[in-house]
């Protein structure tokens, strides 16, 4: 990220930039009453869309139709809901999806082929349509441009999340004032390659198709790509972009200063709305940011990092506040990646636990009170080459487990 960019924090999340617009209603989809359940998200003109998605070979109805969209690059608007994944439905959740995009352009005076339909919830549901389609007329007449419609939208696109994830930054690009802003969810079924979420990012900068691509493929994979709950994936995961232009900034068509400077503010807000998931993990009661450097190659170093986030045995520990520093070295030491006991560091919340295959001489105590902190922070050296990587993730706990049994019933 460019050291020369600049930019400050924002109200109204996916309203920040110019002429968006969003609701967020209640449609009966969810078992609980009056529970919203469905957003709405509407450009007042045309944008250039760029979409990342799961890469489950199992991909849900809305997936599939967001993706053709994508291609075309180009969209208005925005319809998604909560409480049923439209995923494992066959034909008719095919109809289901094209049929969500339809009512929505309906309701809006668009072309169902400038819509884009994102879903989450219980997997293997038919949609309950009539809800839908009489939840979209309703949130349409709802729009609303104001902070109030970005609360709403991010709150009827919430499962088991216990809290709204939105975050907007404003800066200057090419002397014009650029906004972007965003809403995500997601708090369980994650883990990297875009884990389980839906994440809709806006803003009024000018982009070309190929510039926001590449923005947004960087910018994951320095965030969304680097979290984990619980190592599963889902059928749902969708990540859209959408630039109106509104702003009136000379269009971003090449690399340079410009491209830099939006590439640095999407860098900054879909980090913070990724390290938002992990903070809102299903039971989560500490935040854990694992570090792992001295690789042979920054992909040994993601195995790595990877392979420590994702351990059961690990996240225990961490939520015992039990210094177990033996469970960290093992699953570097059994992932696949290059390890050689002899030149591997390990520091937890940078006390030495562990070095050169023996344990350190730092007191437990020390130790100990380093792994109840409620961020937690895990620094492995492998002393074999420059590769370096991050990983974000949380601690496995009971309320997980209930979370989890109790979800579907």
């Amino acid at each position: 990220m460019p050291r020369t960019v600049r930019f400050r924090t924002a109200a109204a999340g996916v309203t920040a930039a110019k002429g968006f617009s969003a609701a967020g209603v209640p449609c009966g989809i969810k078992t609980k009453r009056n529970a919203p359940d469905l957003g709405l998200l509407l450009s007042d003109r045309p944008c250039v869309i760029a979409g990342l998605f799961t890469s489950i070979k199992a991909p849900a109805a809305p997936v599939q139709w967001d993706r053709a969209l994508c291609r075309r690059s180009i969209a208005r608007a925005v319809v998604v809901n909560s409480g049923n994944a439209n995923a494992c439905t066959g034909e008719r959740g095919d109809r289901d999806a094209a049929g969500m995009a339809i009512a929505a352009a309906d309701s809006l005076g668009l072309d169902p082929d400038q819509v884009a339909v994102a879903s989450t919830g219980i997997i293997g549901r038919p949609m309950p349509m009539d809800n839908v389609v009489a939840g979209i007329l309703d949130a349409a007449d709802r729009l609303s441009p104001d902070p109030a419609g970005a609360a709403a939208f991010a709150h009827a696109i919430m499962t088991t999340d216990t809290v709204e994830k939105t975050l907007a930054v404003r800066t200057v690009i090419g002397r014009r004032l650029v906004s972007l802003g965003g809403s995500c969810k997601g708090a369980g079924m994650i883990s990297p390659n875009l884990a389980t979420m839906l994440a809709f990012l806006t803003t009024d900068a000018a982009v070309s198709p190929a510039m926001l691509r590449r923005a947004l493929k960087a910018a994951v994979a320095r965030s969304f790509n680097c979290i984990t709950v619980d190592g599963d994936m889902s059928t749902n995961d969708t990540l859209l972009l959408l630039a109106n232009g509104a702003a009136g900034n000379p269009r971003i068509d090449r690399p340079g200063r410009a491209f830099d400077q939006f590439a640095a503010a999407l860098e900054f807000v879909c980090v913070r709305l990724a390290k938002s998931i992990v903070r809102d993990g299903e039971g989560a009661t500490r935040f854990v940011e694992i570090r792992v450097t001295g690789a042979r190659s920054d992909k040994d170093a993601r195995t790595v990092a990877r392979a420590i986030a994702n351990s059961p045995l690990v996240k225990c520990a961490v939520h015992g506040g039990d210094p177990n520093w033996g469970r960290i070295v093992c699953r570097a030491a059994g992932c696949g990646a290059a390890f050689d006991p002899a030149k591997t560091r390990l520091r937890l919340g940078g006390a030495l636990a562990y070095s050169r295959g023996l344990p350190a001489r730092t007191s437990l105590d020390r130790l100990q009170a380093a792994m109840k902190e409620k961020d937690v922070d895990i620094a492995l050296d492998l002393g074999l080459g420059r590769g370096t990587a991050t990983m974000w993730t949380c601690d496995l706990s009971r309320d997980y487990v209930k979370i989890n049994a109790d979800y579907h019933t």
